[in-house]
Formats: structure tokens, C-alpha cells, sequence
């Protein structure tokens, strides 16, 4: 067989589809990048939701046998995990923002800027279990 007539039967792609399929997948990432940070920052959310509860039921546990919300998370036996500052994992640090013997109020504020907005996500969590996203990020 000759090499000529075997590299002149080869056919391949033209710098024009070979473009066309960069373009395109380059729209897709377009679309599907947004997306996928959308459900990440949801995600990371979560973390805030889990804590809120948690302090939610140690906070009740305390009542039922105190007849007052705990104003200090170390009376609840809740214990801060390191903050991703501080060489941990959480994305949130939780504060209990007021607590009366009917009532109490705590916060998980984000210490990541998501968006890099300047705007640093809260939520919070009440007496009757009531999440709330108190600023959004």
C-alpha cells in the first residue's frame, strides 16, 4: 500500500467544526456554571439550617427542665466547630442573639462572602422551630 494514497484518503475536522464545537461548549459551560454555584451556595446553607436546629432542640431540652431559655450556648451543651478561619470546617458561626424565660432568638451568621458582595448570609431560629434567612447573601 502506498503511504501517499492512505494519508490523502484520511479525512479529518476543519478548523471551522473543530471551532464550532469549542463555541458550543463553551455556551454550555456558560449555562450551566451559574447553576451549579446556585446549588453549592444552597448547599453550604444547609450547614446554617442543621446548627440552627440543633441549638433549636438543646435550647428546648433546657427549658423543659429549667423553665428558661439558655442565654450561653455552653449551657445547652452546644459546642462551635473550628470556622474554616480558624483551620475547621464551618462556614457559620452561631450566637444566640436573646433568650428570656418565653422566648429566645439565635443566629448562624456566614463568615464566606458566597458572592463577594460584602453582604455575609444570616439565619435564624425562634422558640416555635421558625427558620428564617434574616439577610441573604
Amino acid at each position: 500500500m502506498n503511504f501517499k494514497k492512505l494519508l490523502q484518503n484520511e479525512e479529518g475536522f476543519t478548523l471551522t467544526e473543530l471551532l464550532v464545537v469549542i463555541v458550543i461548549i463553551g455556551i454550555l459551560a456558560a449555562l450551566t456554571i451559574p447553576k451549579f454555584m446556585n446549588v453549592t451556595t444552597s448547599a453550604k446553607m444547609t450547614e446554617a439550617k442543621l446548627l440552627l436546629k440543633q441549638v433549636y432542640n438543646l435550647q428546648k431540652a433546657y427549658y423543659m427542665e429549667n423553665d428558661v431559655y439558655a442565654q450561653d450556648l455552653q449551657y445547652i451543651g452546644f459546642e462551635q466547630d473550628k470556622t474554616k478561619t480558624e483551620g475547621g470546617n464551618a462556614r457559620y458561626i452561631i450566637s444566640i442573639e436573646s433568650a428570656t424565660d418565653a422566648e429566645f432568638k439565635v443566629n448562624a451568621t456566614s463568615i464566606i462572602d458566597y458572592d463577594k458582595d460584602g453582604v455575609f448570609n444570616v439565619w435564624s431560629i425562634n422558640q416555635d422551630g421558625r427558620l428564617l434567612q434574616e439577610i441573604a447573601d
